[in-house]
This record gives C-alpha cells, structure tokens and sequence, in this order.
C-alpha cells in the first residue's frame, strides 16, 4: 500500500513539474519581441495590376497600390524593405505569389520607388514601435 501511495504522489509530481515548465514556455513565446535584424528575399515586382484585382487580404490593387506579398506573414504585417539606400516602410497586403521561385513579392509602384527590375535580392525587415532596429 505504501508503495502505492509513493508511486500515485511522484506521477503528480512529475504532472506538475510538466505543466510548471510548459506554461513558461508558451509564457516566453507570447511576450518575445518580434526579429529586428533584415532577412535577404528573392523579390521582384509582382507586374502591373489588372482590372479591380483583389489580394487574399481583401485589398483590391490599383497602380498606385504600395504593398508586399508574403506567403506566411499575415496581412497588415508592418515591414520595412531595402535595396541599396532606400528604405520604404509597407506592409503585407496578399499571401498569394506570382512568380515562382521568389520569397516576397512587391506591388509595382513600390518596385519603381526601390529601383526593383527583375528579381533581386531584397532587404527586409519587421518594422519595430519605436522605428529602431539593427
């Protein structure tokens, strides 16, 4: 009977050491910053917008449009890319590339604004609150 009991009260033991250490894990995962150092992309223009085209993230693109297509970063996601000197601050407007091969993919008056003809490689970065960053 002894025997019982140290065996029932060492699997409680263990159960709450197990939950003890997944709480702080998920704990440390929800409050860890985002990335502020720049991540290299294949990027390019996605081309010229057609008639009242519409984005997986409900936008519909006009000329104009100024955003960039990611397929795992979600919509509204703040971003700053760099090619060369230039910076412009954006943010994912699609999840749905067009051109295979390429890792993001940016509107066509944001690829004439960075200087973008083809695919190059592309600097880019989460955009941060307080607009610092590595």
């Amino acid at each position: 009977m002894l025997a019982a009991v140290t065996l029932l009260a060492a699997v409680a033991a263990m159960a709450i050491v197990a939950q003890n250490g997944s709480n702080a894990g998920a704990a440390a995962l929800t409050s860890a910053p985002a990335p502020a150092g720049w991540n290299i992309a294949f990027a390019g223009s996605r081309g010229a917008t057609g008639d009242a085209q519409r984005t997986t993230c409900g936008q519909v693109l006009a000329p104009q449009s100024l955003g960039v297509t990611h397929p795992v970063l979600p919509c509204g996601a703040k971003v700053i890319l760099r090619s060369g000197n230039k910076q412009v601050l954006t943010e994912v407007i699609d999840n749905a590339l067009v051109e295979p091969g390429r890792q993001l993919e940016v509107t066509d008056a944001l690829a004439k604004m960075l200087g973008i003809d083809g695919t190059v490689e592309l600097e880019w970065r989460f955009a941060t609150a307080s607009g610092s960053g590595s």
